[in-house]
């Protein structure tokens, strides 16, 4: 075995890529998650999981399919559902087609704090990551990191992985849910 293979390495240009891809991620996910506090008290898995409601045409997604939307564990995906149904944003009920399975399902409630968050959620978006990029950058950036979240995604973790009885869920969106 030669050196190279025993330690493998990055080239400066990888390197560089790498470490600005971790630094911008956290920069951003931490003015996200403040603005989300601040306007509605939500944390950001808990907006993700009310925007993916949202975006739902009736408001309800099963369980199982929002644990293959949002990386994150069954267990604490039940959890962050219970606390958003005891604050009354979402609803819990048996699913229609398989009493097994769980519906989840968007409140009025949880719709006004939506609401109430979105514009704020834009803009911290547009001041943090969007104002320095050229709308050239945008559809760059949009196509580079689609391409790694779909390598990613065809082995995700598995707290990611779809079950083989749910649907899986089509690439995140960042649109502003219907508002009643």
């Amino acid at each position: 075995m030669s050196d190279d293979e025993a330690s493998p390495t990055l080239d400066p240009a990888e390197l560089e890529a790498y470490f600005a891809l971790i630094e911008v991620s956290s920069l951003v996910k931490h003015g996200v998650e403040q603005q989300l506090r601040d306007a509605g008290d939500l944390s950001y898995v808990q907006f993700q999981l009310l925007a993916t409601l949202g975006d739902a045409p009736d408001d309800s997604r099963r369980m199982t399919e929002l644990a293959d939307g949002v990386v994150y564990s069954r267990s604490g995906l039940t959890y962050q559902i219970g606390l958003l149904e005891k604050a009354g944003l979402v609803s819990r009920s048996t699913s229609a087609d398989d009493e097994r399975g769980v519906t989840v399902t968007l409140t009025a409630t949880g719709r006004g704090v939506l609401a109430q968050v979105f514009p704020g959620h834009i803009g911290v978006l547009r001041e943090l990551l969007l104002e320095p990029l050229a709308r050239d950058d945008v559809d760059d950036l949009a196509r580079i990191l689609g391409r790694v979240r779909d390598h990613l995604r065809r082995n995700p973790p598995r707290s990611a992985k779809p079950r083989k009885s749910s649907a899986t869920l089509g690439p995140a969106s960042v649109s502003v849910p219907r508002v009643v």
